[in-house]
């Protein structure tokens, strides 16, 4: 659980933080190796960076490189924090008598970040051949051209389903998970619970019994159900559309 609560928390962090992680790669790749005053400045700062980024390239090249930019921090973060908290509930990052190792401690979180930066490496690099692709107008850097899928590819759509999912489940399982619980709570013989009221004291009394990761159970299945069952319904839908429209003209 830590690992996959871990990278999900990295993974809704990055929602937000993926344009300035564009902007950050082209800044940096803005005059390689170049003198200073020998090339032409696209990016001036921070804020001019984002205005010409969403003026030339269009408002979406602001997330270029979502796709494995949510795979690195779900990866690297996942097995960074997770294999953290692993060592920590092992006991193994305390001394015989019970106190907190600060030795220990620091070599937990260096292996376990050794471990999650060499793991995504390869998927770093990804994210940054995508975030530094640009209209050749504003483009630095040597550019790659990837595609990871084809123009209107399911793929493309089951990535959108993937990625939006984080968002989803996040806001969503706390109310999945009292929404299961009162439909199975055993009731009396006129069909009322036994052991909640209402939503409200179901999500108010599994914080307070079994803490955040209580309402959070069961989020990995949800997360990994949620995109293929969006993908399957729109396509099932987009096909019995095309077959009634096809022989009802």
């Amino acid at each position: 659980m830590d690992f996959l609560m871990s990278g999900l928390a990295a993974c809704g962090a990055c929602l937000f933080t993926n344009p300035l992680e564009v902007v950050k790669t082209r800044m940096q790749l803005q005059g390689e190796l170049q003198a200073p005053g020998t090339y032409q400045r696209h990016y001036r700062n921070v804020f001019h960076a984002f205005i010409t980024i969403g003026k030339v390239d269009g408002l979406a090249a602001l997330q270029k490189g979502l796709a494995p930019a949510l795979l690195y921090q779900f990866l690297m973060n996942g097995i960074r924090l997770g294999t953290y908290g692993l060592a920590d509930a092992g006991g193994y990052l305390h001394t015989a008598e019970g106190t907190l190792s600060r030795p220990r401690s620091a070599m937990a979180g260096a292996l376990a970040g050794v471990m999650g930066a060499y793991l995504g490496s390869p998927i770093y690099m990804v994210k940054t051949h995508l975030q530094a692709q640009a209209t050749s107008e504003i483009a630095v850097g040597h550019q790659y051209k990837h595609q990871i899928f084809p123009p209107q590819s399911w793929k493309v759509a089951l990535v959108a389903a993937m990625v939006s999912g984080i968002a989803v489940v996040l806001a969503m399982t706390p109310f999945d998970v009292a929404s299961t619980r009162l439909y199975n709570q055993p009731t009396d013989a006129q069909g009322k619970g036994l052991m909640y009221r209402g939503v409200l004291d179901a999500l108010l009394r599994t914080a307070r019994t079994e803490g955040i990761v209580g309402m959070y159970k069961g989020i990995g299945a949800s997360y990994f159900r949620l995109g293929p069952h969006t993908i399957l319904s729109l396509f099932f839908w987009d096909r019995l559309r095309t077959v009634y429209y096809t022989y009802t003209k």
